[in-house]
């Protein structure tokens, strides 16, 4: 009987928290050696939380708006496209094209940042605070709730972050507890 139960838990881990499943799939595939039906069970639980965690954040998901003046609103489309059809993608713009700004709302609208969060980096601990700022701002949003900040020292956000601008030392310091990253589903190197 535990092994249907982990054949059904298999399919649903699909639509799992996609920061989530990849611990949850290693649960699964250590109960398919000695499986228990309290640690299915558990494992079930674990797996419907995840699940409806997701469900939340997406219908959650905030429609972002761009201002028109700004050169990387005009390329939006090209740009959408871009990041959709590639697993790397690099942009080049002027300085002040927006693309600090809007790239990561960009990736929002392409449904990014309900797996897991949206990484973006700056070099330093100003840039990080006032870019979070900036993007809550156009956002309507209150600093900490739909995009936070993780800087040496200083952190405001929540798990119901779906954009959180950080240093690249935090990042890299972030490797030493979790070497792929899963809480990430998109990094922005800036």
């Amino acid at each position: 009987m535990p092994q249907k139960k982990l054949l059904a838990l298999k399919q649903q881990l699909k639509d799992c928290q996609g920061s989530k499943r990849f611990k949850l799939s290693l649960r699964l595939q250590r109960l398919q050696k000695k499986p228990t039906d309290s640690a299915v069970d558990s494992l079930q639980r674990a797996i419907e939380t995840s699940c409806t965690t997701r469900q939340r954040r997406l219908d959650k998901l905030p429609k972002p708006n761009y201002p028109e003046e700004l050169p990387v609103s005009e390329r939006r489309q090209d740009i959408l496209e871009c990041i959709r059809d590639n697993q790397v993608t690099i942009l080049c713009g002027e300085t002040g094209s927006g693309k600090t700004t809007q790239i990561p709302k960009m990736c929002l609208e392409l449904g990014r940042g309900v797996d897991g969060i949206i990484a973006h980096t700056q070099p330093r601990r100003i840039a990080a605070r006032s870019v979070a700022n900036r993007i809550a701002e156009e956002m309507n949003s209150q600093l900490g709730d739909l995009v936070g900040y993780k800087v040496r020292f200083n952190e405001q956000g929540s798990d119901d972050n779906y954009i959180r601008l950080l240093t690249d030392g935090i990042l890299l310091a972030e490797i030493r507890s979790d070497r792929f990253l899963n809480q990430y589903d998109t990094i922005i190197i800036d």
